[in-house]
């Protein structure tokens, strides 16, 4: 099996957006993550701590100055990889009172410049403790306070060194805290500290993670300025190449930046190959590269981040399914669902770091090649590209479809794998409209809805490349999948599409999102589609803010449900996009407006997902509590709406870009500088005088249509 590693890429800002009330501080960079209190302190007994490949290294760090906690000020939030905790220590006696600054930096482990400033006029003498643990508990174990500890765990202290280490059969971890003037104890590093009257003392601690007896390089070695650092740099570089947006619009310009700087905290790059960059699922806990998640978010994001794509679907077509092996439902063909570092990865039996059970992500694969080929990415990528999108389409003929029906199907090879294989991926998100459970094996609506869009992918791919015959087989697969799909899927005695046909093939028939992604992709027939759009606008689906997972009249819904009756904006974008393709301007318009409305009483970042209570019961949305921040496609999802918005749909193959702009004139006037369209840096403005875009290449027409609807 082959393990993917990510590394630290790009960042941003990741602590808790306005509006949000949370004690947690989370800091992020690749592979490496923290989460504190707002003190900076990491409590062991909660989902706290220093946590590097899935690991937690650091389970415990609390400073104590003349044996007690230092007074909580205030948090400032830096880049994405750092953060400064500010607390005070009050006079006591003759003491003056001392300001406590903590400078955290992550990367490959951890540096905290400690930093004690003496307010008054008399020399202060006194003393340091970071106590420090180190459990090495998987992520998975922290998240869900399952904590069953196995292997050795060691530690000892060396002059200014705290080691703490891990083994497990042949897997060796350790981490070494280290600073200087410290005397190392098994528990943490003590300082006898003088600070001079109105001067500072300082110290730095290095936390460095070593693997199988090897340590890593710090990401911010003494020697050097936090400046000149590698995650600084790569910084730097992504926020000067990122496209610039304006907008009179304050709150949907704040929204913009925030997912721009979101998604670049979410970046990860395979060190092998330390160009392609790939976008993780979201911190703190799935900071690991997932199928559907990745490529998703990469669709979401190709108005400003069309690099994001490429990168994404060349990591993913490195660790494409090469044989049959059940214990990780490995396929040839078939794209991951998930990867991870740790040692326990609950979703594999026996072991393992990549977990392959997932029936959307393989035609998905080819979806975003296609719309990559749309946008005019270089023809070399396409061409490196295009033998794994033929090998993703060979797994849905072979094994896709397990029982030649013509519909792909799910059903988990083990008894960890996951029971549901869609985006609704908890073990309850697919049932009937009277609450009972689907069983697998299980043939959802949304995914015959991508592997239709993939056929078309792969028709236009080989059209631009002069392969008439090939464009013409899948063409004629998409229209035969349509017709079967449109015939199997709908149920006219309520209106809509069943979610899913389930192991006797009887239609799953609640009344629920899924549909909508049918509309995205496409494949629903035009006689039906307004019966669908009437649906997910309903009051039964429409919360205000979002279209709701499940509808409100279901006996299986639930408001405060991960996917039965929440509102996911990835979801609704879809949703919205679907409708908008179909000519439901109005419908797609009042989604992409209440979830811009969401994301401005979220401080401009939209959670992973909300409640599904509706607008009218509570003046606020309100997010699931355990929602990801960020997490990727609802980072996405304000972006996606832009171009929804726009109409922009970019043919560069046919030396056209078509614009069919919808903006809601709430929103202002609104200018992306640097859009990569067709190798160029193009310009695109909307205001009320209509929409222009411009600086592509004479050969590209610019096609503007009015929309009707």
């Amino acid at each position: 099996m082959r393990a993917v590693a990510v590394q630290p890429a790009i960042g941003s800002p990741v602590g808790e957006p306005a509006g949000q009330a949370s004690d947690a501080v989370t800091l992020v960079e690749g592979s490496t993550f923290a989460v504190s209190g707002r003190s900076g302190d990491m409590n062991p007994d909660s989902a706290q701590g220093l946590f590097f490949s899935d690991t937690r290294i650091v389970s415990a760090w609390q400073l104590l100055v003349a044996g007690q906690p230092a007074q909580h000020l205030t948090v400032l939030a830096g880049d994405p990889y750092q953060s400064t905790f500010l607390a005070r220590v009050a006079p006591r006696g003759s003491q003056t009172e001392l300001l406590v600054e903590r400078h955290r930096y992550i990367g490959n482990g951890m540096r905290e410049d400690l930093v004690l400033c003496n307010l008054g006029n008399e020399p202060l003498n006194t003393t340091v403790f970071l106590a420090v643990a180190g459990d090495f508990a998987d992520v998975f174990a922290v998240k869900d306070s399952r904590l069953q500890y196995r292997g050795e765990l060691s530690s000892y202290a060396d002059g200014d060194s705290l080691h703490f280490g891990f083994q497990d059969g042949d897997a060796r971890r350790g981490v070494r805290i280290s600073a200087q003037g410290a005397t190392a104890a098994r528990n943490g590093l003590h300082f006898e500290v003088t600070v001079p009257p109105r001067g500072t003392w300082r110290t730095s601690v290095l936390v460095v993670p070593s693997l199988d007896g090897q340590e890593l390089a710090p990401a911010f070695p003494l020697d050097r300025s936090v400046s000149e650092s590698l995650p600084a740099q790569r910084f730097r570089t992504w926020r000067g190449g990122s496209i610039r947006v304006d907008s009179d619009d304050v709150e949907l310009r704040r929204t913009l930046r925030r997912s721009m700087e979101d998604l670049g905290a979410l970046r990860i790059a395979d060190p092998g190959h330390p160009d392609d960059i790939a976008v993780a699922a979201g911190a703190p806990w799935f900071m690991a590269l997932f199928g559907r998640d990745s490529l998703l978010t990469s669709y979401l994001a190709l108005t400003m981040e069309p690099d994001l794509a490429v990168g994404t679907l060349r990591a993913l077509a490195r660790t494409q399914g090469v044989r049959e092996e059940a214990r990780t439902e490995e396929q040839p063909g078939r794209i991951l669902h998930e990867t991870r570092l740790g040692l326990d990865f609950p979703l594999v039996q026996g072991g393992g770091r990549v977990y392959y059970g997932t029936a959307d992500a393989t035609p998905l694969f080819v979806v975003l090649l296609g719309e990559l080929c749309r946008w005019g990415a270089r023809a070399a990528d396409i061409d490196a590209l295009l033998p794994h999108a033929d090998r993703a389409l060979s797994w849905v003929d072979r094994y896709g479809d397990r029982d030649g029906d013509g519909f792909v199907e799910y059903q988990a090879m083990t008894s960890k794998g996951l029971a549901n294989q869609g985006w609704k991926d908890s073990f309850d998100g697919i049932n009937f409209a009277d609450g009972s459970l689907a069983q697998a094996p299980i043939a959802l609506c949304e995914v015959q809805g991508y592997v239709y869009a993939a056929f078309l992918a792969r028709a236009e791919i080989a059209q631009a490349r002069g392969d008439a015959d090939a464009a013409a087989r899948f063409a004629e697969r998409a229209a035969a999948l349509k017709r079967s799909f449109n015939e199997a899927f709908w149920l006219p005695d309520q209106g809509w599409f069943a979610v899913g046909l389930d192991r006797d093939k009887r239609p799953i028939d609640s009344l629920a999102s899924n549909m909508g992604h049918c509309l995205w992709s496409g494949i629903v027939d035009e006689d039906k589609a307004p019966q669908v759009a009437q649906h997910l606008i309903s009051p039964e689906m429409f919360s205000g803010w979002g279209v709701r997972t499940l509808a409100s009249s279901m006996a299986a819904y639930n408001p405060m449900s991960y996917h039965n009756g929440s509102v996911w904006p990835h979801d609704s974008a879809l949703v919205a996009t679907g409708l908008m393709r179909y000519g439901f301007v109005e419908p797609a318009q009042r989604i992409a407006v209440g979830l811009f409305e969401a994301a401005a009483s979220f401080g401009g970042r939209l959670p992973e997902l909300m409640c599904g209570f509706d607008r009218a019961d509570y003046p606020e949305p309100i997010a699931y509590p355990t929602s990801c921040s960020p997490q990727a496609w609802a980072s996405a999802t304000p972006i996606h709406l832009v171009r929804v918005l726009l109409g922009l749909e970019p043919a560069i193959p046919e030396q056209r870009v078509s614009l069919a702009p919808a903006w809601p004139d709430q929103c202002g006037a609104l200018t992306i500088h640097d859009l990569q369209l067709g190798g160029a840096a193009a310009t695109l403005q909307v205001d009320r005088d209509g929409v222009r875009l411009e600086g592509l290449p004479e050969d590209i027409a610019v096609q503007v249509r009015p929309r009707s609807g």
